[in-house]
């Protein structure tokens, strides 16, 4: 059996930035330690730092001192709000993706500037719910072009989600442009995001099996599995390698493996071993 592992699969820069930062915090303090809300959407990993002593707490009321660590996707305005007024005990360690705080500037500038704002992704991802906050929620949101509403419009801006297909942002500037008078877009999909969604494509095409590494919640893994069952039938979204079934390979010649940017390189390692034993 040949196996073929896409390049950039594993860890993105701000995942490995936020659990650096996690696990030095960890390393220097012996205070309490937070997350609100898992550091990333890896299950595995968020179990490994809790065990290291990182819990995670569902609500910034649930913190009332210690060390708070902002996981990734970064938190609500309302959120922030509450930690600058009631968090004198509560130091802040703040891992937010530097992607998510580059598209919440371009969020800004466009509200700033009078858009009427298109936002495509998906509403109750982390990311989104906390972005759309610092406008007050005024955001049209949609996971489709085709959910964009036949109108006229005169001022229109566009922005994404990070982990969003190109494809489906390019499609949704198309459907705009002709219903507007002016449309400015800002293109937030972060770039390893592209890479590794092109990656997953081509190698889809070329094997008999392709296996998704990562988190079932994790929304750019799940961007990765839909790539490949485009492709290819044979394509299977798994958490880790115990989710693998035997017979999935069963005269198979050429596996394909890619992973989610929450994936760290010993699940891939974990996957490569079993399918060479």
């Amino acid at each position: 059996m040949e196996i073929y592992v896409a390049r950039s699969a594993g860890f993105c820069y701000g995942v490995k930035r936020a659990i650096n930062l996690a696990k030095k915090t960890l390393e220097k303090n012996k205070v309490d330690c937070f997350t609100l809300g898992p550091i990333i959407h890896n299950p595995s990993v968020v179990k490994e730092l809790e065990e290291q002593g990182l819990k995670v707490v569902n609500a910034v009321t649930d913190v009332r001192k210690g060390i708070l660590v902002i996981r990734s996707h970064g938190i609500s305005k309302e959120e922030k709000d509450y930690l600058d007024k009631n968090g004198k005990e509560i130091l802040l360690v703040d891992a937010t993706c530097p992607f998510v705080e580059k598209a919440l500037v371009k969020l800004e500038i466009l509200k700033k500037e009078g858009y009427e704002i298109f936002y495509l992704g998906d509403k109750n991802h982390p990311e989104v719910k906390g972005l759309l906050s610092y406008i007050n929620n005024q955001a049209i949101v949609f996971e489709r072009p085709e959910d964009i509403p036949e109108k006229k419009y005169k001022k229109v801006g566009l922005i994404s989600q990070t982990t969003q297909k190109p494809e489906v942002f390019k499609r949704s500037v198309e459907k705009l442009l002709p219903l507007c008078e002016e449309l400015r877009v800002f293109n937030t999909i972060c770039q390893t995001t592209t890479v590794r969604q092109r990656e997953a494509k081509e190698l889809a095409k070329k094997v008999d099996v392709m296996i998704v590494l990562g988190g079932k919640m994790s929304a750019n893994t799940k961007k990765l599995a839909e790539i490949c069952k485009e492709e290819l039938e044979n394509t299977y979204h798994v958490e880790t390698v115990k989710d693998l079934k035997k017979r999935w390979f069963k005269g198979v010649k050429k596996v394909g493996i890619t992973a989610g940017a929450s994936t760290p390189k010993e699940h891939i390692k974990e996957v490569i071993e079993f399918l060479e034993n």
